[in-house]
C-alpha cells in the first residue's frame, strides 16, 4: 500500500491560490437534489468513483488534506503509537439491511494490503478494533484513510457493490457505467452527497468528453486539454486552464477548498461535488 505523505495532503493554501488564479468561485453553500453525471477515461478512474460513493474507510482525508473521522469516531494511540485503539461509529448498516460490526472491519482490513509492521488486528468488542505494529507509527490513523482500505460486509470482497457509503449500488456496466442511488438517512446527511443520484460513464476518447461536457450531457469531464471548450463560456476548470485535470459546468459546485492531490479527490468526487 502507498503510504500517504502528509507534506502531500495539507496542500490546501497552493489548491486555493490554483483556484483563484482559474477564476473559480467556488460555492458556499451546497444543494441537494439532481443527478450528478461524470465522465472520465477508460482507465481505473470509473472504478476509484464508484468504490468512493459505495464504500467507505475507518478515516477520512478531507478535500483540504484534513485527518476526519468515517466508519471510525474515534483512535487513540499508546505512548509509543505501537498499539492503536479505534472505536466504530454505533448505528452504521451496509446496503443490504446488515450492521457494521468490528468483525467486519478487522475481516475487510486482513483482506486489504497492510503495511509489513502490523502484528496484530482484531476485534476487541462489538464496535472496537485492535491495531498493534512493530514500531510506533504516528500516522497509522491516515494509513488507514487509504483509498484501497474499504470496509465491506464479513467474507465479502466488495464486488457485489455492498458497502456502507451514502450511495448504493443502482446499476453497472462493467467498465463503462455506474449508477449510484443516495442511500436516504444516511449519517452524513448534510454532510456530503448532495445529488440524489450519481451517474459515471468512461469515454475513452478526451475530445468526445469534451463534447459530451459542451453538449450538456455530463456535468463534470476529465480533460487532459481545454480543446473542444476553449473560448466558450460557462465552465471551471480544475485545478486551472493552464494544468487541466477536470473540466464542469458553471452550474456544478465545489468544496472551498479542493486538493491537488488526486484529480478525483480519491474517488470521492461524487460526494464531494454538487449541482449548484
Amino acid at each position: 500500500m502507498t503510504r500517504l505523505d502528509r507534506r502531500l495532503l495539507f496542500t490546501s493554501g497552493a489548491a486555493a491560490a490554483l483556484l483563484a488564479a482559474a477564476g473559480l468561485a467556488p460555492e458556499r453553500a451546497p444543494r441537494s437534489g439532481g443527478r450528478l453525471r461524470i465522465a472520465v477515461p477508460r482507465d481505473d478512474s470509473l472504478a476509484a468513483v464508484e468504490s468512493g460513493a459505495i464504500f467507505e474507510r475507518l478515516t477520512e482525508v478531507a478535500p483540504d488534506g484534513s485527518l476526519r473521522p468515517e466508519l471510525a469516531t474515534a483512535w487513540k494511540g499508546s505512548e509509543d503509537a505501537r498499539r492503536w485503539q479505534f472505536t466504530l461509529r454505533d448505528g452504521v448498516h451496509f446496503h443490504d439491511g446488515r450492521p457494521l460490526t468490528a468483525a467486519d472491519a478487522v475481516e475487510s482490513l486482513r483482506s486489504r494490503p497492510l503495511p509489513e509492521q502490523v502484528l496484530r488486528l482484531e476485534a476487541t468488542g462489538s464496535n472496537r478494533i485492535l491495531v498493534e505494529l512493530a514500531a510506533g507509527n504516528p500516522d497509522l490513523p491516515y494509513w488507514l484513510a487509504d483509498p484501497g482500505l474499504v470496509v465491506t460486509p464479513e467474507g465479502g470482497d466488495g464486488s457485489a457493490g455492498i458497502g456502507t457509503g451514502p450511495y448504493r449500488l443502482r446499476g453497472r456496466r462493467a467498465g463503462r457505467q455506474f449508477l449510484g442511488a443516495r442511500v436516504p438517512h444516511h449519517y452524513k446527511d448534510g454532510e456530503a452527497a448532495w445529488a440524489e443520484s450519481v451517474e459515471v460513464i468512461a469515454i475513452p476518447d478526451a475530445g468526445v468528453r469534451a463534447e459530451a461536457l459542451r453538449d450538456g450531457y455530463v456535468d463534470i469531464a476529465a480533460l487532459p486539454r481545454p480543446e473542444g471548450l476553449r473560448g466558450r463560456g460557462g465552465f471551471v476548470y480544475h485545478p486551472g486552464e493552464d494544468r487541466i485535470a477536470l473540466a464542469a459546468r458553471a452550474g456544478v459546485g465545489m468544496p472551498r477548498v479542493v486538493g491537488s492531490r488526486s484529480a478525483l479527490d480519491d474517488g470521492r468526487i461524487a460526494l464531494r461535488w454538487w449541482l449548484a
